[in-house]
């Protein structure tokens, strides 16, 4: 198969030193993108070099710098607790971000363009597993729906820009992610690693008891981050939605979204059953009813980009223990 970027392409990855994009980038790197030897250039400039949010300074920054392929994973992430209490920062930062990197690589030209958004773009209570078509189906999850709509936003966009301007972009929906990088904040962290600073800490200090959010009953679905880095190389190397294999929807319309996932998913009081009996734990788990749930059950349906031959290679158990660790180097450091 022909691939669709070259080694020899300038590659700016918006958010390089983010989670997800410190996975993309260790996944070019991994494959020769950005090698001198290839005349390949990785460009990853930092929030000081420069501000996405600014559209003068994103526009002289293209203008200047010349990408040949544009990797948005620059956004503003939180868990439950962050997006209740902070709607609007949500909602206008994450829009911010994406039409002044979308906008400007559409003017200038850039040859291929990737959106990172989010699962939870699909209604709360859609069928599961989730399908690329269920988006717009319903009402989004309350918890979360300001950073929702801003992906949805993107999202639409480059589906408008290639529609109307034949402007190569896509875009992918990665499911609730795990690993290297991750945010251990106390209060705007996601699930995994709340679950993982907690169990740790409880067990380095003897602790009787870990006080969780919830019932533990949602389900939820988890992908490593190195996972989604490989996805997002081989969707910029090999799909393309004008292609005639190309995933099609159920009404045999291109896709230019594709979910990004296992395919799997576990209650969250598995999961904390799970992350404390890795992390040695040997006290009591208590169950705060008084705290959201957030969506009953959340999985992916990922056949789509099966159908392009890709899949996850990390299993569980064995991402969470190599995440336990690596937290444990973290906070002894």
């Amino acid at each position: 198969m022909n691939k669709k970027i070259e080694k020899s392409e300038r590659i700016f990855i918006a958010g390089a030193n983010g989670m997800v994009g410190k996975s993309i980038k260790r996944s070019l790197i991994k494959l020769g993108y950005g090698l001198k030897e290839n005349k390949g250039s990785l460009l990853t400039p930092s929030r000081k070099e420069l501000n996405l949010l600014d559209y003068k300074e994103v526009q002289n920054w293209f203008i200047k710098n010349k990408p040949t392929i544009v990797i948005l994973a620059a956004a503003k992430v939180g868990g439950i607790q962050a997006n209740n209490s902070m709607p609007a920062d949500f909602i206008l930062e994450n829009l911010k971000i994406q039409n002044n990197v979308i906008e400007n690589s559409w003017k200038t030209n850039v040859k291929r363009f990737l959106f990172l958004g989010s699962s939870c773009i699909y209604p709360k209570f859609a069928k599961q597993p989730l399908k690329e078509e269920y988006l717009l189906d319903g009402q989004l999850e309350k918890t979360n729906e300001w950073y929702a709509i801003a992906k949805i936003a993107g999202l639409k966009l480059c589906n408008a820009l290639r529609n109307q301007y034949g402007f190569d972009a896509i875009s992918l929906m990665p499911t609730n992610l795990y690993g290297p990088g991750d945010n251990y904040h106390p209060e705007n962290s996601h699930v995994m690693a709340a679950l993982i600073s907690k169990f740790s800490k409880a067990s380095l200090e003897s602790s009787s008891f870990v006080e969780c959010w919830g019932s533990g009953t949602p389900l939820r679905e988890f992908l490593h981050v190195d996972d989604l880095g490989d996805a997002a190389v081989f969707c910029l190397e090999n799909w393309h939605p004008s292609s005639v294999n190309s995933p099609k929807d159920e009404y045999g319309v291109a896709l230019n979204h594709l979910n990004i996932g296992t395919g799997k998913d576990i209650s969250i009081r598995q999961l904390a059953i799970k992350i404390a009996e890795f992390c040695e734990f040997k006290g009591e788990i208590i169950w705060d009813k008084t705290k959201p749930d957030g969506t009953p059950k959340k999985q992916l349906d990922i056949s789509k980009i099966s159908q392009l031959g890709w899949s996850p290679k990390i299993e569980l158990d064995d991402g969470i223990k190599q995440t336990i660790l690596l937290y444990k180097k973290l906070i002894k450091n």
